[in-house]
């Protein structure tokens, strides 16, 4: 089987490349990105000899270029993880949001909806429980709650979500989604909550938290969405949804003490000293309260549960910070955006 991966240079994308190339020799995976600046090669060196694996860098909102790799490749399977995902960057900067979000995965449909016998392929697309707005006290999202983004990323991915159902309902495509709660876990860029808060305590830096940090999110450890996805891939039914979450509610104040006690644990600091940088900072515009996943659904019908707890999850997160200082200070200084250039520049 021959499988389109778009953004598997991003984060989730490339815990999914990580831990299916090796397994799936029967299989060939062309990951295609763009490398913007949360996409890091250096996420997938172990797999970037394999045989099965190769990168195609060619941007989604480039419409021709897709259509030349979807008719040379003809992919069996689309996985489709690209995407700006950023809130605060999508206050500030939302027409890459449109444009990316929207338009990509109207290009990416259209070169599908091109390729012969469609019928016979996949094209599975990627998104968020932030469609869905906000939540009270109780309840949790279930596939049928009604869409109410808050944020011009949540509205361009809820876009993109109605785009791939009006796709197979018009078109007859065959298309899955799935809507996942927070993600957490390896190669995450160091502006999400998680790796944020880790490497701001392992320098002592304040670890600034939004209001009172009473908002509440569903966590779900990366390669625990990737098994999903791939489960929803295998078994799930065409033209359904798939909500994808950990059962691990917390909030965001106690998410941050969570960090500050296994870095603490990790280093041999106080973790008092650690929670003493906390500092509340003003709340972003149009932030939800509160997200919750019900994923009944998914266990239901692929079987599908968390391997991690939270806790384990978080202490497998902050290892990973520990042990690849090269990779953290790459990022962070943008060493690797240099060696991106000097690699992949007029590459198609």
């Amino acid at each position: 089987m021959k499988i389109i991966v778009t953004g598997g240079a991003g984060f989730i994308g490339a815990n999914f490349l990580n831990g299916l190339v090796p397994r799936c020799t029967d299989h060939v995976f062309v990951n295609v990105d763009a490398l913007t600046y949360a996409a890091n090669p250096a996420s997938l060196e172990a797999i970037a000899t394999r045989p099965n694996y190769s990168f195609a860098r060619v941007d989604i909102r480039d419409r021709a270029a897709v259509d030349r790799l979807f008719a040379r490749i003809e992919p069996d399977l689309v996985v489709h993880f690209a995407a700006e995902s950023h809130v605060d960057r999508s206050i500030h900067s939302p027409q890459a949001f449109v444009e990316t979000n929207v338009m990509g995965t109207f290009n990416l449909l259209e070169a599908f909806r091109a390729l012969p016998d469609v019928d016979r392929r996949r094209f599975h697309h990627v998104s968020t429980d932030e469609v869905y707005g906000t939540l009270g006290a109780d309840g949790a999202f279930v596939e049928t709650t009604p869409y109410d983004p808050s944020s011009p990323y949540s509205a361009s991915k809820a876009a993109s979500d109605h785009l791939v159902r009006a796709y197979h309902r018009t078109y007859g495509l065959p298309v899955t989604i799935s809507n996942c709660s927070n993600n957490y876990g390896p190669y995450q860029f160091p502006e999400k909550l998680i790796p944020l808060m880790i490497l701001n305590a392992l320098e002592r830096k304040p670890l600034p938290v939004y209001g009172r940090g009473d908002n509440v999110r569903d966590w779900l450890y990366v390669t625990d969405h990737c098994d999903a996805i791939w489960r929803v891939i295998r078994h799930g039914r065409i033209g359904e949804t798939y909500n994808i979450g950990g059962r691990s509610e917390r909030r965001n104040l106690d998410v941050v003490h969570a960090v500050c006690d296994v870095v603490a644990e990790c280093t041999g600091v106080s973790a008092s000293t650690l929670r003493d940088l906390v500092t509340f900072v003003p709340d972003r515009p149009g932030h939800d309260h509160r997200y919750a996943i019900d994923p009944a659904k998914i266990e239901r019908e692929c079987g599908f549960s968390p391997a991690e707890t939270f806790e384990t999850g978080l202490r497998k997160t902050v290892r990973f910070y520990l042990d690849h200082e090269a990779w953290v200070r790459a990022v962070r200084t943008g060493a690797y955006r240099a060696w991106i250039d000097s690699h992949y520049a007029g590459r198609v």
